[in-house]
Order: structure tokens, then sequence, then C-alpha cells
């Protein structure tokens, strides 16, 4: 079979969907891998590693057009859409529910598409899992550098310091990425709140912390109550494949102390405040009703030689079954990949995408 896998173009966006150790055991297989120049370069991998590995460099162009199987790490943008085709099988994070255009893109050019983030096995989202470790993890050093001063904040540190009360950190939604995201706001000696809606969850991260954050059932009154005192929240609500809940209104916005930030962690799926828009890491805060909100949609990309090796470590298991028995048979014989395809032959295949989109074509898997 024929893999690529292309330089990533989205803004501030390093992490790249193959690494030359991957390249080298899928040529070991009989496959030929092009990877488009530089591809590597922001994640620790130089073209002359890939080329040792046995890989082909090309330009971008040549990386799609050669493909039968794509394996990126971002969605493809607009710029992208001209490269999509029939038979081509692209590997990647998509987050089609809050991206109306790249489904019609997809649709249009009738790909076989399978998203990380909708792969389901018994663990639970095993490629999504590593990027939201990282991601949540980020969101509270995101909290600890934008309360600060010269980055426009109110001049807060988030654990205090002697003498001085910490900031207080509200996490709404105690998944994966709310509990790493409390994790190192705990380490950084911030007091920290988890909101959840289940009971059995809400046990199992007090188990977890032992005391050391409070773990709350979520319900209106509850947020109310919470928000009034919060230096920092941050949105870690997930519902595989479908957009995110809303989880603030705009309205609340005014309950939130002056100086307070708001961190969108769910904004890859729309975002969990109604107040919330995509951001980049060029220009990564807005401020809406004297709020300021942190929506960048790429997170875990700011630190892309750390992400690329968790993410690979996920994904490349399944990219090499893909190539193996290829895609068709793959799908049919694994129903944890089944459950990633979004898009095959002009329609949607998955549930919470064609919630979002009821007037696009879709069919049943």
């Amino acid at each position: 079979m024929r893999i690529s896998t292309v330089k990533e173009i989205k803004t501030k966006e390093g992490r790249v969907g193959i690494t030359p150790a991957g390249v080298a055991v899928l040529v070991q297989d009989g496959h030929t891998v092009f990877v488009e120049h530089d591809a590597g370069t922001v994640a620790g991998f130089t073209n002359d590693q890939y080329e040792k590995a046995g890989a082909k460099l090309v330009d971008q162009g040549e990386a799609w057009a050669n493909a039968d199987l794509l394996a990126k790490v971002k969605e493809p943008i607009a710029a992208e859409y001209q490269y999509l085709r029939g038979d081509l099988t692209l590997f990647t994070y998509l987050h089609l529910a809050a991206d109306r255009h790249l489904t019609e893109a997809l649709l249009r050019a009738e790909t076989l598409s399978i998203a990380y983030e909708t792969v389901q096995n018994h663990t639970g989202l095993p490629l999504l899992t590593p990027m939201s470790e990282i991601a949540g993890r980020l969101a509270a050093h995101a909290a600890a550098t934008y309360l600060t001063g010269p980055e426009g904040g109110p001049g807060r540190l988030l654990g205090g310091s002697p003498g001085v009360t910490p900031c207080r950190v509200v996490i709404i939604g105690g998944g994966v990425v709310g509990t790493q995201a409390a994790l190192l706001a705990l380490g950084m000696q911030a007091e920290v709140t988890i909101l959840d809606t289940s009971a059995t969850r809400i046990r199992e991260l007090d188990t977890l912390f032992g005391g050391r954050a409070r773990v709350v059932m979520s319900d209106p009154a509850t947020l109310d109550h919470e928000l009034a005192t919060a230096d920092v929240v941050i949105g870690a609500v997930l519902v595989p494949g479908k957009a995110a809940p809303k989880v603030l209104r705009r309205d609340q916005l005014t309950q939130l102390l002056t100086g307070a930030l708001l961190i969108d962690v769910a904004i890859d799926q729309g975002g969990a405040f109604e107040t919330s828009h995509a951001t980049t890491y060029a220009d990564p805060i807005y401020t809406l009703d004297d709020v300021r909100h942190y929506c960048v949609a790429n997170m875990p990309g700011a630190v892309p030689q750390t992400s690329t090796r968790a993410l690979t470590n996920a994904t490349f298991p399944y990219l090499r079954l893909l190539a193996g028995t290829g895609p068709e048979h793959a799908i049919a014989e694994d129903a944890a990949l089944a459950l990633g395809v979004n898009t095959r032959s002009g329609a949607i295949t998955y549930d919470g995408v064609a919630e979002a989109f009821p007037d696009l074509p879709r069919i049943r898997q």
C-alpha cells in the first residue's frame, strides 16, 4: 500500500502523523511511504531520518496524490480540500460535528475518513486519550500563564504564596481532560473544584484525589455558586463525536470575578461555553463582556515533540492494521476502528455527526 503523511499547515501546529520509526516498520511490511519535506521537523524528526527509515521525500501535492492511505494529525483545512478524493482513506482527527465545511468537502470527494477521536474500544477512546491528557495539562499551564500581568491578566499567581490565598480553579467535566488539568493545577498549589454529572465518576475522582480537590455533583445552582468565586474556569466536557454541550451561557459571565479566565478545551468540538470561538497560538486570547477567553483549538500542538510521540504510540497499531489488510477489511474486522469511520461513499456514517447536520446524506454502519 502507498501511505503518506504531510506537513501540518494549521497555525503553530508542529505534530506529524508518522515518525521515522513508524516509517521503518511500514517499509519492512512491504509498503511504500511518502513523507512531505520537513513534515516532522518541528516534532524533532529530520528529513534525513525519514529517508534513512525508507521514506520517499516529496512535496505537499505529491504526498496527497500518491497516497492510498494518508495519516495526519489535524483535520484538513480549506487549502487542503482540493486533495480529497474518492480512492483515498484519510486517518486523522476530524471533529466533524463542529465543522460543516469539512464535512461537506469529504462528502463531495467521497473520501473514506476515519477520525481518531471516535475510534472506541473497551478502554474508551484510545486515540483521543493521549491528546486529552496533554491538553488537560496544558490548560493548567495556560491558567498559570494568562493570570499573570505581562500576559494581560490580573497579576495573580495560580498557587498563591505563604500567607496569600491561591487561585480557585473550577473544572467543568471530570473526564481525562478535567482530571489531568486538576492534577497539574493541584501540583501548582491551586485550589481546585471539579464538577461532573456522573455519580460513578464523582466517586472515582473523590478516591483519586483523596480530598485534595473538591469533587461536586454539577447542577445549575452549584455551577452558579462556583462561578462566583472562580479565578479560572476550564471547560472539559466531551460527548464522543458530537458537538460539545454548552455548559456556560453568556448571561453567566456577569457572575465571574473581575480578571477571571475561561479556558475552553472542548473548542475542537465546538466549545463548551456559549461565548467561545476558536483561537490560535498566534492570538490565543480574546475578551468578551469583560471576561478573557482562551480557546486554542490545537493545544497539544504547542508541545509537538511530546505530543507526536504520545499520539503515534496510540495511532500506529491502527495505521499498520489499515495498511496491512486494507481499510475495508480492517474496518470489517475491528469494531473499534469501525466506530472511527465518519464518512464514506459520499455520506455520513457516524451518528453524532449526522445529528449535527441532519440535512446531509447519511448511511448507517
